[in-house]
């Protein structure tokens, strides 16, 4: 009775976890209906969205534009048309966040407005995000014993798709989407190898590097098809892989970017240069963070609440976990994302300069101030967000006056008779345990607790190991693109180490020992002899551990089939030699080995 009420109380849990207010991106942007279509363009080009919600007059959500469906109207002459007439042919759909995945995954659409109890608009939901969500679900039913139903309907639920494959390449699950795309009937895909089943499958290779592929183009029948490709890991080992295939083939999305790109040739030979890596800090989303593990998708989902209001953020962690990124994330989601994003390291700033740089300074402030004097990061950042990082490191006398602009929401330069108004955002982070500083009196309290409206723990990587594969595979690539070198892979053993280090320099430590991996090794795969020897020695202690408890079970197996033998022989040496095939010598040094 007891075992019936645990195993439905797990179900129950699983059914709340496939809600569908469990895996939207909250609070979105949205754009009402009687906006024009280059105008919602204009919107999602400066919001970097991949798509927006429209609602009524009564702010009730009606459909979703893409981007797809935005240059659909932009080759065609549509641009300046309502955003009604471009929902026209729009596939779109309204769900609610507690409608379940399984029941979602089953519409046509590829975005979705979720609405709340009362029909107003909650969140935007993805396919993609969706298949995120069931892969790491997936991943986690694998590891139970009673959810091979739940694992099943998950699987023929999905508009996309979806095989698993084993350690060996073959496939354990071959759903009926997957089975119409390639009429291979699924009783006959289950249980060969998948490269009998999909063509140009990369799979096996996935096996062996341990590497997730997001996003990659696959051609499959002679079709050019998006795929995902995500390995299962389980003790630190790759048990299987999962092949996700997106049906929308990319071909119609290639001639349309082919034919605006070509219009737009000479505009952008006329356009400064700008980096990708300065356009990725620039437009820096919480989409961009690499991380799908539970910890990271909770505090996403935080930042994405907190980012919609003008609250101060504190955003604690280790040194190289990525608090710049949440920081720049949450700027991206606010109100004040129209307006720069002003970053401040307070520990590489020297004390005595602390004041000018903050608040800047008049002419004749003091000697050596610059003529016409310099505005400080406050101006800079005024109608937008302004990062103290390792905010612990300012100077006292800086808290107070931070203070006092908190409280005022006044600046003043250096040497000015007067103070003006500032509207902007503070958003601070720290490595350092701001508490025990504030109880050492090296912190202000009243600081502590006015910055501390809101808290997001950044978790240290070692404690979301889940996440290293991504990392790794993401880096990489960017890495040999950057160096203009080939594109490199590394092997599962590698993988391996990569998840039994500890990382104490966190993200900031991958991406050094990725760069330096890809300069220094001249072959087109990393090998476990490759990587530094701090990282080698704990898959080596782990290897000897194991081979130690192995040595240790093949002893006492050696010892048991010894005893046993000798029972049934009721003693006698000669026979019990004879049974095992050993010498009677040999017998007898093992007897006494072993104390028998």
């Amino acid at each position: 009775m007891q075992n019936e009420y645990l195993q439905d109380l797990e179900v129950n849990n699983e059914e709340k976890l496939l809600k569908v207010e469990n895996w939207m991106s909250p609070l979105p942007f949205y754009i009402t209906i009687e906006k024009t279509a280059r105008e919602a363009a204009g919107k999602m080009e400066e919001l970097d969205l991949d798509c927006l919600p429209v609602i009524d007059k009564n702010r009730f959500p009606v459909g979703v534009l893409t981007a797809k469906s935005l240059l659909h109207r932009f080759v065609r002459g549509e641009i300046d048309q309502q955003i009604g007439k471009v929902l026209t042919n729009e596939k779109s759909s309204v769900v609610s966040c507690q409608d379940s995945l399984l029941d979602v995954m089953k519409l046509p659409s590829e975005q979705f407005c979720v609405v709340d109890h009362k029909g107003e608009l909650a969140g935007t939901l993805s396919k993609s995000e969706m298949i995120e969500g069931l892969s790491r679900l997936v991943n986690d039913l694998n590891e139970k014993e009673h959810t091979a139903e739940i694992l099943s309907e998950i699987l023929e639920s999905t508009y996309e798709g979806i095989a698993v494959v084993d350690e060996h390449g073959i496939l354990l699950e071959f759903n009926e989407a997957y089975s119409r795309f390639t009429g291979i009937d699924k009783k006959d895909a289950v249980g060969r190898h998948v490269r009998d089943v999909i063509d140009n499958t990369h799979l096996p290779e996935t096996l062996k590097t341990g590497m997730p592929e997001r996003g990659v183009i696959q051609y499959i029948q002679g079709q050019a098809m998006i795929v995902h490709r995500l390995p299962i890991w389980k003790n630190n080992k790759v048990v299987g892989a999962i092949g996700i295939l997106i049906f929308e083939g990319v071909s119609e999305v290639y001639r349309i970017y082919e034919r605006i790109q070509k219009n737009s040739t000479e505009n952008q030979e006329s356009q400064p240069y700008l980096s990708n890596e300065k356009l990725s800090k620039n437009k820096m989303t919480l989409d961009r963070i690499i991380g799908d593990s539970e910890s990271a998708a909770n505090i996403k989902r935080l930042a994405r609440k907190v980012a919609k209001t003008n609250v101060t953020v504190l955003i604690s962690g280790e040194s190289g976990t990525g608090k710049e990124m949440y920081a720049r994330g949450i700027h991206h989601l606010s109100s004040l994302s129209p307006g720069p994003f002003i970053c401040v390291n307070c520990g590489a700033i020297p004390e005595a300069l602390f004041e000018s740089e903050l608040f800047g300074y008049e002419e004749g402030a003091f000697t050596g101030a610059k003529k016409g004097g310099k505005p400080g990061k406050f101006e800079l950042a005024a109608n937008g967000t302004l990062f103290l990082d390792e905010i612990g490191e300012m100077p006292l006398m800086m808290q107070t006056k931070l203070l006092r602009v908190l409280q005022e929401k006044e600046v003043g330069r250096i040497g000015s008779v007067k103070e003006q108004p500032i509207e902007l955002r503070i958003i601070a982070a720290t490595n350092r345990n701001l508490k025990e500083m504030v109880a050492e009196g090296t912190f202000r309290e009243d600081l502590y607790y006015r910055i501390n409206v809101i808290e997001i723990p950044i978790p240290p990587l070692r404690d979301r190991s889940e996440d290293i594969p991504q990392l790794v595979s993401t880096y990489l690539a960017d890495l040999c693109e950057k160096h203009q070198l080939p594109e490199k892979v590394i092997t599962s053993e590698a993988m391996k180490a990569f998840l039994c280090y500890s990382w104490p320099g966190n993200i900031r430590e991958v991406i050094n020992t990725l760069e330096k991996l890809v300069v220094l090794v001249d072959r087109k795969t990393i090998e476990l002899k490759d990587l530094p020897s701090v990282m080698k020695n704990g898959v080596t202690e782990e290897k000897e551990e194991n081979e130690g408890l192995m040595k240790k079970a093949k002893v006492e197996s050696e010892k048991e089939l010894i005893r046993n033998t000798l029972r049934e022989m009721k003693g006698n040496k000669s026979e019990t030699a004879k049974a095992l095939g050993i010498h009677r010598t040999t017998l007898y040094h093992k007897l006494k080995k072993y104390g028998l």
